[in-house]
């Protein structure tokens, strides 16, 4: 296989395994940075247990990451010399995905977490073309419940549920 050759066939998996390198470096940051604290226990975290766990996690998520790399044209179904044009960006998608952390920021301020939760989730469900506004209410009705039941009742985050300004 000549030079350009060989770098068109890497080209297609540039993007998963530097995606992948970037999760391990981020991962052996955190962990390295965690090992700096004391660990603790299982029964006794210390303040760098948490950190060192999800390093390690973004690292075993990196290398998964890397390791599942396919050419985006076997990832698609074309044929490897049929390779499609270059997909347009999801603007639909960045711009439901931006106005739902708005409206979470906003609505978290003045409105408390039911209603930042709800309105984060049913904003960002409409970034997906396939989401109709029924399954968007039920997947927002869905995460705004374990929303509720995980940070306000189990772990009673000072984050007040329903607040007016």
């Amino acid at each position: 296989m000549d030079e350009a050759g060989a770098g068109r066939f890497l080209s297609g998996y540039r993007r998963d395994y530097y995606g992948g390198a970037l999760m391990c470096l981020i991962g052996l940051g955190a962990a390295a940075q965690g090992l700096q604290y004391s660990f603790g226990s299982l029964t006794r975290m210390g303040p760098g247990f948490f950190p060192t766990c999800l390093g390690a996690i973004l690292v075993l998520l990196g290398f998964g990451i890397a390791a599942t790399a396919k050419r985006p044209a076997l990832r698609d179904g074309v044929p490897d010399g049929a390779a499609a044009e270059r997909p347009r960006p999801e603007w639909r998608g960045w711009f439901c995905i931006l106005g739902g952390i708005v409206a979470f920021v906003v609505l978290g301020k003045w409105g408390g977490l039911l209603p930042a939760s709800f309105a984060v989730t049913f904003i960002s469900a409409f970034g997906d073309r396939d989401n109709t506004w029924k399954s968007a209410l039920v997947l927002a009705t869905t995460i705004t419940i374990l929303a509720v039941v995980v940070f306000w009742w189990a772990l009673q985050l000072q984050f007040p549920l329903l607040s007016w300004g």
